[in-house]
């Protein structure tokens, strides 16, 4: 089967979209799949292309058996609401001679991710003018997250926008996304029931797992053995609301024994660096190496997971499904009600969006009581273990493929003139029969 994926980020790049696009078309391959992207070069979570790649030149290679085709995008150094607006259409842009060049390859699935919603028109019209199933999977409601977190102020821009993301959903033979809330406001959208695929972000329990050690990150880092450490690890940005850990971090400056790491790159970690300047209980990290994943996840006794209150259930973050197959404890903070409460108030602590109090609260509580903490991480391990192994999420993803290979199979010889002229000669015979009925 020919599968073409349309989207802005892939590997090298280590977390978020990229990291989980990869792994899907890498595993796509693995079971006997065709697979091309078309894609940026590597730039995110650091907002800057990386070495070794170019923003203003096309580019083909092969990894892992993944045909890749990257277009250049413009990058912004501060992705604000305009600015960010740019950057998608430079690449919608770009990338839209790489995506009509392959109607002649004549792929039997488009599949285009979202962010960003922008190549998605395109996409479609790629996938009707090859006769192929057009798929849209959905990591993040760009255009509801960019108005309701205030990157886009406009009421008319923001109306605008939404009827045309209406009306692009609708068109799609399937759309997907990562958590049955996200699923929720795509039938609210418009999106017919039949054609939505709930395809959530998996982990590798296998690559991620408890150690049964100190990590060595504790060494690298001059963090005593007896000391707790409250872990962020991801990107640093709007959406994940990092600020609230600084102001947390300070009002437990004096706890000597509750250590805060921070790891990772985005826009809004040098704020969150000056913030922290004065505070001793306080370590920063720049995105570690894939290898080192694990080592690093362990390094946390606690992992914090923060989000602004304007952003539930627009986004799942796909930083949880590390933290939850590591085995530790974790403190989110989202309302009661949506997905992300639901998934972690069982194996672990919920504070509400936006509440230092609350967060310093349960920090507190959790660093005082090893007990507990091994408890939440044992039933987030069994979790992770049980609901989201790429074997059970990417197995459901090949089956859903090969039932829409049946469907194009089913609708090709339907179209051909064999086809054609029996369903003309049973028209024909049933009318005769109805004459002959009538004499």
């Amino acid at each position: 089967m020919k599968i073409l994926i349309y989207g802005l980020n892939y590997a090298p790049e280590l977390t978020g979209t990229g990291k989980y696009t990869a792994e899907m078309a890498e595993s796509l391959v693995r079971n006997g799949h065709e697979v091309r992207v078309i894609c940026a070069p590597p730039y995110y979570p650091e907002w800057r292309v990386a070495p070794g790649y170019s923003a203003w030149r096309y580019r083909r290679e092969t990894v892992r058996g993944v045909r890749i085709w990257r277009a250049p995008i413009w990058v912004p150094k501060r992705p604000g609401g305009a600015a960010r607006m740019l950057h998608l259409l430079s690449f919608a842009a770009s990338s839209l001679p790489v995506l009509l060049c392959h109607a002649w390859w004549r792929p039997h699935v488009v599949m285009t991710i979202a962010p960003s919603l922008m190549n998605a028109p395109a996409a479609w019209v790629l996938a009707r003018l090859t006769r192929a199933k057009s798929w849209l999977h959905i990591q993040d409601f760009e255009v509801d997250a960019a108005f309701e977190l205030g990157l886009l102020r406009s009421a008319r821009a923001a109306a605008i926008a939404r009827s045309i993301e209406r009306t692009v959903l609708r068109r799609f033979d399937v759309v997907s996304s990562i958590s049955d809330r996200m699923i929720r406001r795509a039938f609210d959208k418009g999106v017919e029931g039949a054609r939505l695929f709930s395809l959530p972000n998996w982990v590798d329990t296998q690559q991620i797992f408890p150690l049964g050690r100190s990590s060595d990150y504790r060494q690298l880092l001059g963090i005593a053995d007896s000391a707790t450490v409250v872990l962020y690890s991801g990107n640093m940005g709007a959406k994940q609301g990092i600020e609230i850990l600084g102001w947390a971090a300070e009002k437990l400056r004096c706890h000597t024994d509750i250590v805060f790491v921070f790891c990772g790159n985005g826009a809004s970690k040098a704020d969150l660096e000056t913030r922290c300047t004065a505070l001793k209980n306080c370590r920063f990290l720049s995105l570690q190496p894939a290898e080192r994943l694990n080592e690093l996840l362990n390094l946390a006794d606690i992992h914090v997971l923060p989000q602004r209150n304007d952003a539930a259930d627009l986004v799942m973050p796909s930083k949880l499904t590390g933290m939850l197959a590591s085995g530790r404890a974790i403190i989110a903070m989202a309302r009661v009600g949506t997905e992300l409460s639901n998934v972690v108030s069982s194996r672990g602590v919920v504070v509400p969006p936006e509440d230092v109090k609350a967060l310093v609260a349960a920090i507190k509580s959790l660093a005082g009581d090893p007990r507990h903490r091994a408890m939440l991480g044992a039933a987030a391990r069994r979790f992770a273990q049980g609901k989201l192994s790429p074997a059970s999420v990417l197995g459901r993803l090949d089956e859903k493929l090969m039932s829409l290979c049946d469907a194009l199979a089913r609708e090709k010889q339907e179209r051909s003139p064999s086809a054609a002229m029996r369903a003309r000669n049973a028209e024909i015979a049933v009318t005769i029969a109805e004459i002959e009925k009538v004499e």
